[in-house]
């Protein structure tokens, strides 16, 4: 368990962790893919 100096600190190491369990995290699940790549993929193939 990780103690955060400040509030701030805490703020930006949530935000870092957002960006990498949406935008960088691959799933199985999504063939392979990131939830952002998924997400856009299944826009484009409802268009």
């Amino acid at each position: 368990l990780q103690e955060f100096k400040s509030v701030e600190h805490f703020k930006k190491e949530l935000i870092e962790y957002l960006s990498w369990y949406n935008e960088k995290r691959i799933k199985v699940k999504l063939k392979g893919l990131t939830p952002l790549q998924f997400r856009n993929q299944s826009l484009k193939s409802a268009c």
